[in-house]
């Protein structure tokens, strides 16, 4: 290599690496600026937050917000299920069918039907929903419709309290429907423990149900 062309390549050389250089500290500075800022950033909240006492506002705010939150967990204020009137009713405990002691019994009204009987067991309160009691009948689990235009109200089981629903489980005319001598009940669809219960032979067809009520005579299922 002749001089002048040696010279000429280690000019470039030095150019080339003083470029990559100044890109380096470049990119060094940009980091730091960055890191700079956001550190001011983080930190200029923290401290304009510090409230006479020491404490942040971040923190009181956030302590605050828990506190409301088991506030409302903690009470039925605020909670409830709706009555259909625009007003609500407080929310317990929900029974589930094993909470509850079931009987039945034959009536002679409206054609005849099946009454339901509802204590809840020993040392337990809860709450049946303002809702149609789940009744299916059979293997195919043919499902009682509302025997009421309006929705119930929610009743609280406790002690001697009784809840009563009736079904009739033939509202057709004519011999059709199936023979069965069991029902299968549970508080909503969502209930894990269906039970049975023996109600003797009657014949199944296009049955239907009342909502709960605390006075057997309002439970008849007039079709």
């Amino acid at each position: 290599m002749s001089g002048s062309r040696r010279k000429a390549f280690l000019v470039s050389a030095v150019l080339v690496g003083g470029a990559m250089l100044m890109t380096a500290c470049q990119d060094s500075d940009a980091a730091t600026d960055t890191g700079a800022a956001q550190g001011s950033s983080s930190a200029t909240p923290a401290g304009s937050a510090v409230t006479p006492s020491g404490s942040s506002t971040a923190g009181s705010n956030q302590g605050t917000g828990k506190g409301s939150d088991a506030t409302g967990k903690g009470t039925a204020d605020g909670v409830g299920s709706d009555t259909g009137n625009g007003e609500r009713e407080p929310v317990g405990q929900s029974c589930g069918a094993n909470d509850v002691s079931w009987s039945t019994r034959s009536e002679s009204q409206a054609g005849g039907y099946i009454l339901i009987i509802a204590k809840a067991k020993s040392g337990i309160t809860c709450y049946l929903p303002a809702a149609l009691p789940t009744v299916a009948f059979g293997s195919d689990g043919t499902e009682a419709g509302p025997a009421e235009q309006t929705a119930g109200k929610q009743i609280k089981l406790s002690g001697s309290t009784t809840a009563y629903a009736g079904v009739n489980p033939k509202t057709t005319n004519g011999n059709g429907g199936k023979e069965l001598d069991s029902i299968i009940v549970a508080i909503g669809d969502d209930d894990p423990n269906p039970v049975s219960l023996p109600v003797g032979t009657i014949t199944v067809d296009h049955p239907i149900v009342t909502n709960w009520h605390t006075a057997a005579k309002d439970a008849v299922p007039f079709s």
